[in-house]
């Protein structure tokens, strides 16, 4: 009997191992799971419990009961900061993981506001130093991020390269192209809104192949700087 053909959605296949984190409410996670018929290859990840996501995305239980239905590994209180010290996910690899939209939240603070600015910063430098020893040879890191002021003060280039990620690729993200999808707002005023997707891109990074995997500390090397 031939191999089962791979089922697509722009950059995504039902043949790849993909974690998705900060997903608002799983709506984007239920959508590749729908496109692939299935959802047995994928791990989707929030940072809250499952009651406060609830309460946080009145909208995400349908697309919980969808990824349940298709076999999504479904993982809550993930951080993304240290994520690859997790148990549920210390020992797994994953040839694409996912983060739309990152955000630190807003703490009463513009988004032009340097102080926030350089949260928004920090966190996305601990997710690359954390998901850089979850992949695969080959594996990639996908950042969907909007490219225009103030949100290319991030210069998430610099800090993924930081963490020995190169960019490998920056295409136009465009919601219309992931049936279902609905994007969430960071914060926790209007958390279960919309924001305005404006000049948005995938940015695909990968590990060199020459560089390491094996968590710093193991190696009894200084961590990655954070």
């Amino acid at each position: 009997m031939g191999k089962k053909k791979a089922k697509k959605i722009q950059h995504y296949s039902s043949s790849q191992k993909i974690l998705l984190v900060g997903d608002g409410n799983f709506s984007f996670s239920a959508c590749l799971a729908k496109a692939f018929g299935s959802a047995t290859n994928m791990v989707a990840t929030c940072l809250h419990s499952k009651d406060a996501l609830r309460r946080k995305h009145q909208s995400s239980g349908p697309h919980l009961e969808e990824l349940k239905r298709r076999g999504c590994l479904l993982l809550y209180e993930i951080n993304v900061r240290d994520m690859n010290q997790n148990p549920s996910l210390m020992s797994r690899k994953f040839d694409v993981i996912i983060f739309n939209f990152p955000h630190a939240g807003h703490c009463g603070l513009n988004e032009t506001d340097h102080l926030l600015i350089e949260m928004h910063r920090n966190l996305l430098q601990a997710f690359f130093n954390s998901a850089r020893y979850m992949l695969t040879r080959g594996g990639e890191v996908h950042v969907a991020h909007r490219d225009d002021w103030p949100y290319n003060k991030w210069k998430i280039e610099e800090l993924a390269e930081r963490a020995d990620l190169y960019l490998k690729e920056k295409v136009g993200f465009n919601a219309i192209d992931y049936p279902g999808y609905t994007n969430k707002r960071g914060g926790a005023v209007r958390c279960d809104g919309k924001f305005p997707l404006k000049s948005c891109f995938t940015f695909k990074f990968s590990l060199k192949e020459n560089t390491s995997q094996m968590p710093d500390n193991l190696l009894g090397k200084k961590n990655l700087r954070a």
